[in-house]
């Protein structure tokens, strides 16, 4: 988009009755939403780097509560039973039998 182009537009927007309605035509599917300055400055904290968007952000946290598929859940019980029985190596004994292999 050239630079007159996104003034006409921006433009177009100031004079527009709805913003809200404009703005998602002009920025396909971008919207406005409304939150406290507390949670401003909350989400600005989480950024990982300068340039990562809020959106990014939102999803971030919205993954970290999604369910988990079937197929994982079925994984993590075969480990749990696993682990139960005794089926497991200690870190120490992963080290260990590495450090064997290179001697």
């Amino acid at each position: 988009m050239t630079r007159d182009t996104r003034t006409r537009l921006i433009q177009y927007i100031f004079q527009a009755k709805t913003l809200n309605t404009t703005a998602t035509y002009v920025f396909a599917m971008a919207t406005t939403i409304q939150v406290s300055q507390e949670l401003m400055s909350t989400l600005k904290k989480r950024k990982q780097y300068d340039k990562e968007s809020y959106e990014e952000i939102i999803w971030n946290l919205i993954e970290d509560t999604m369910e988990l598929n079937k197929e994982t859940k079925q994984q993590i019980e075969h480990a749990r039973t696993e682990i139960a029985s005794g089926k497991f190596f200690t870190h120490q004994q992963v080290i260990n039998k590495v450090r064997s292999r290179h001697v």
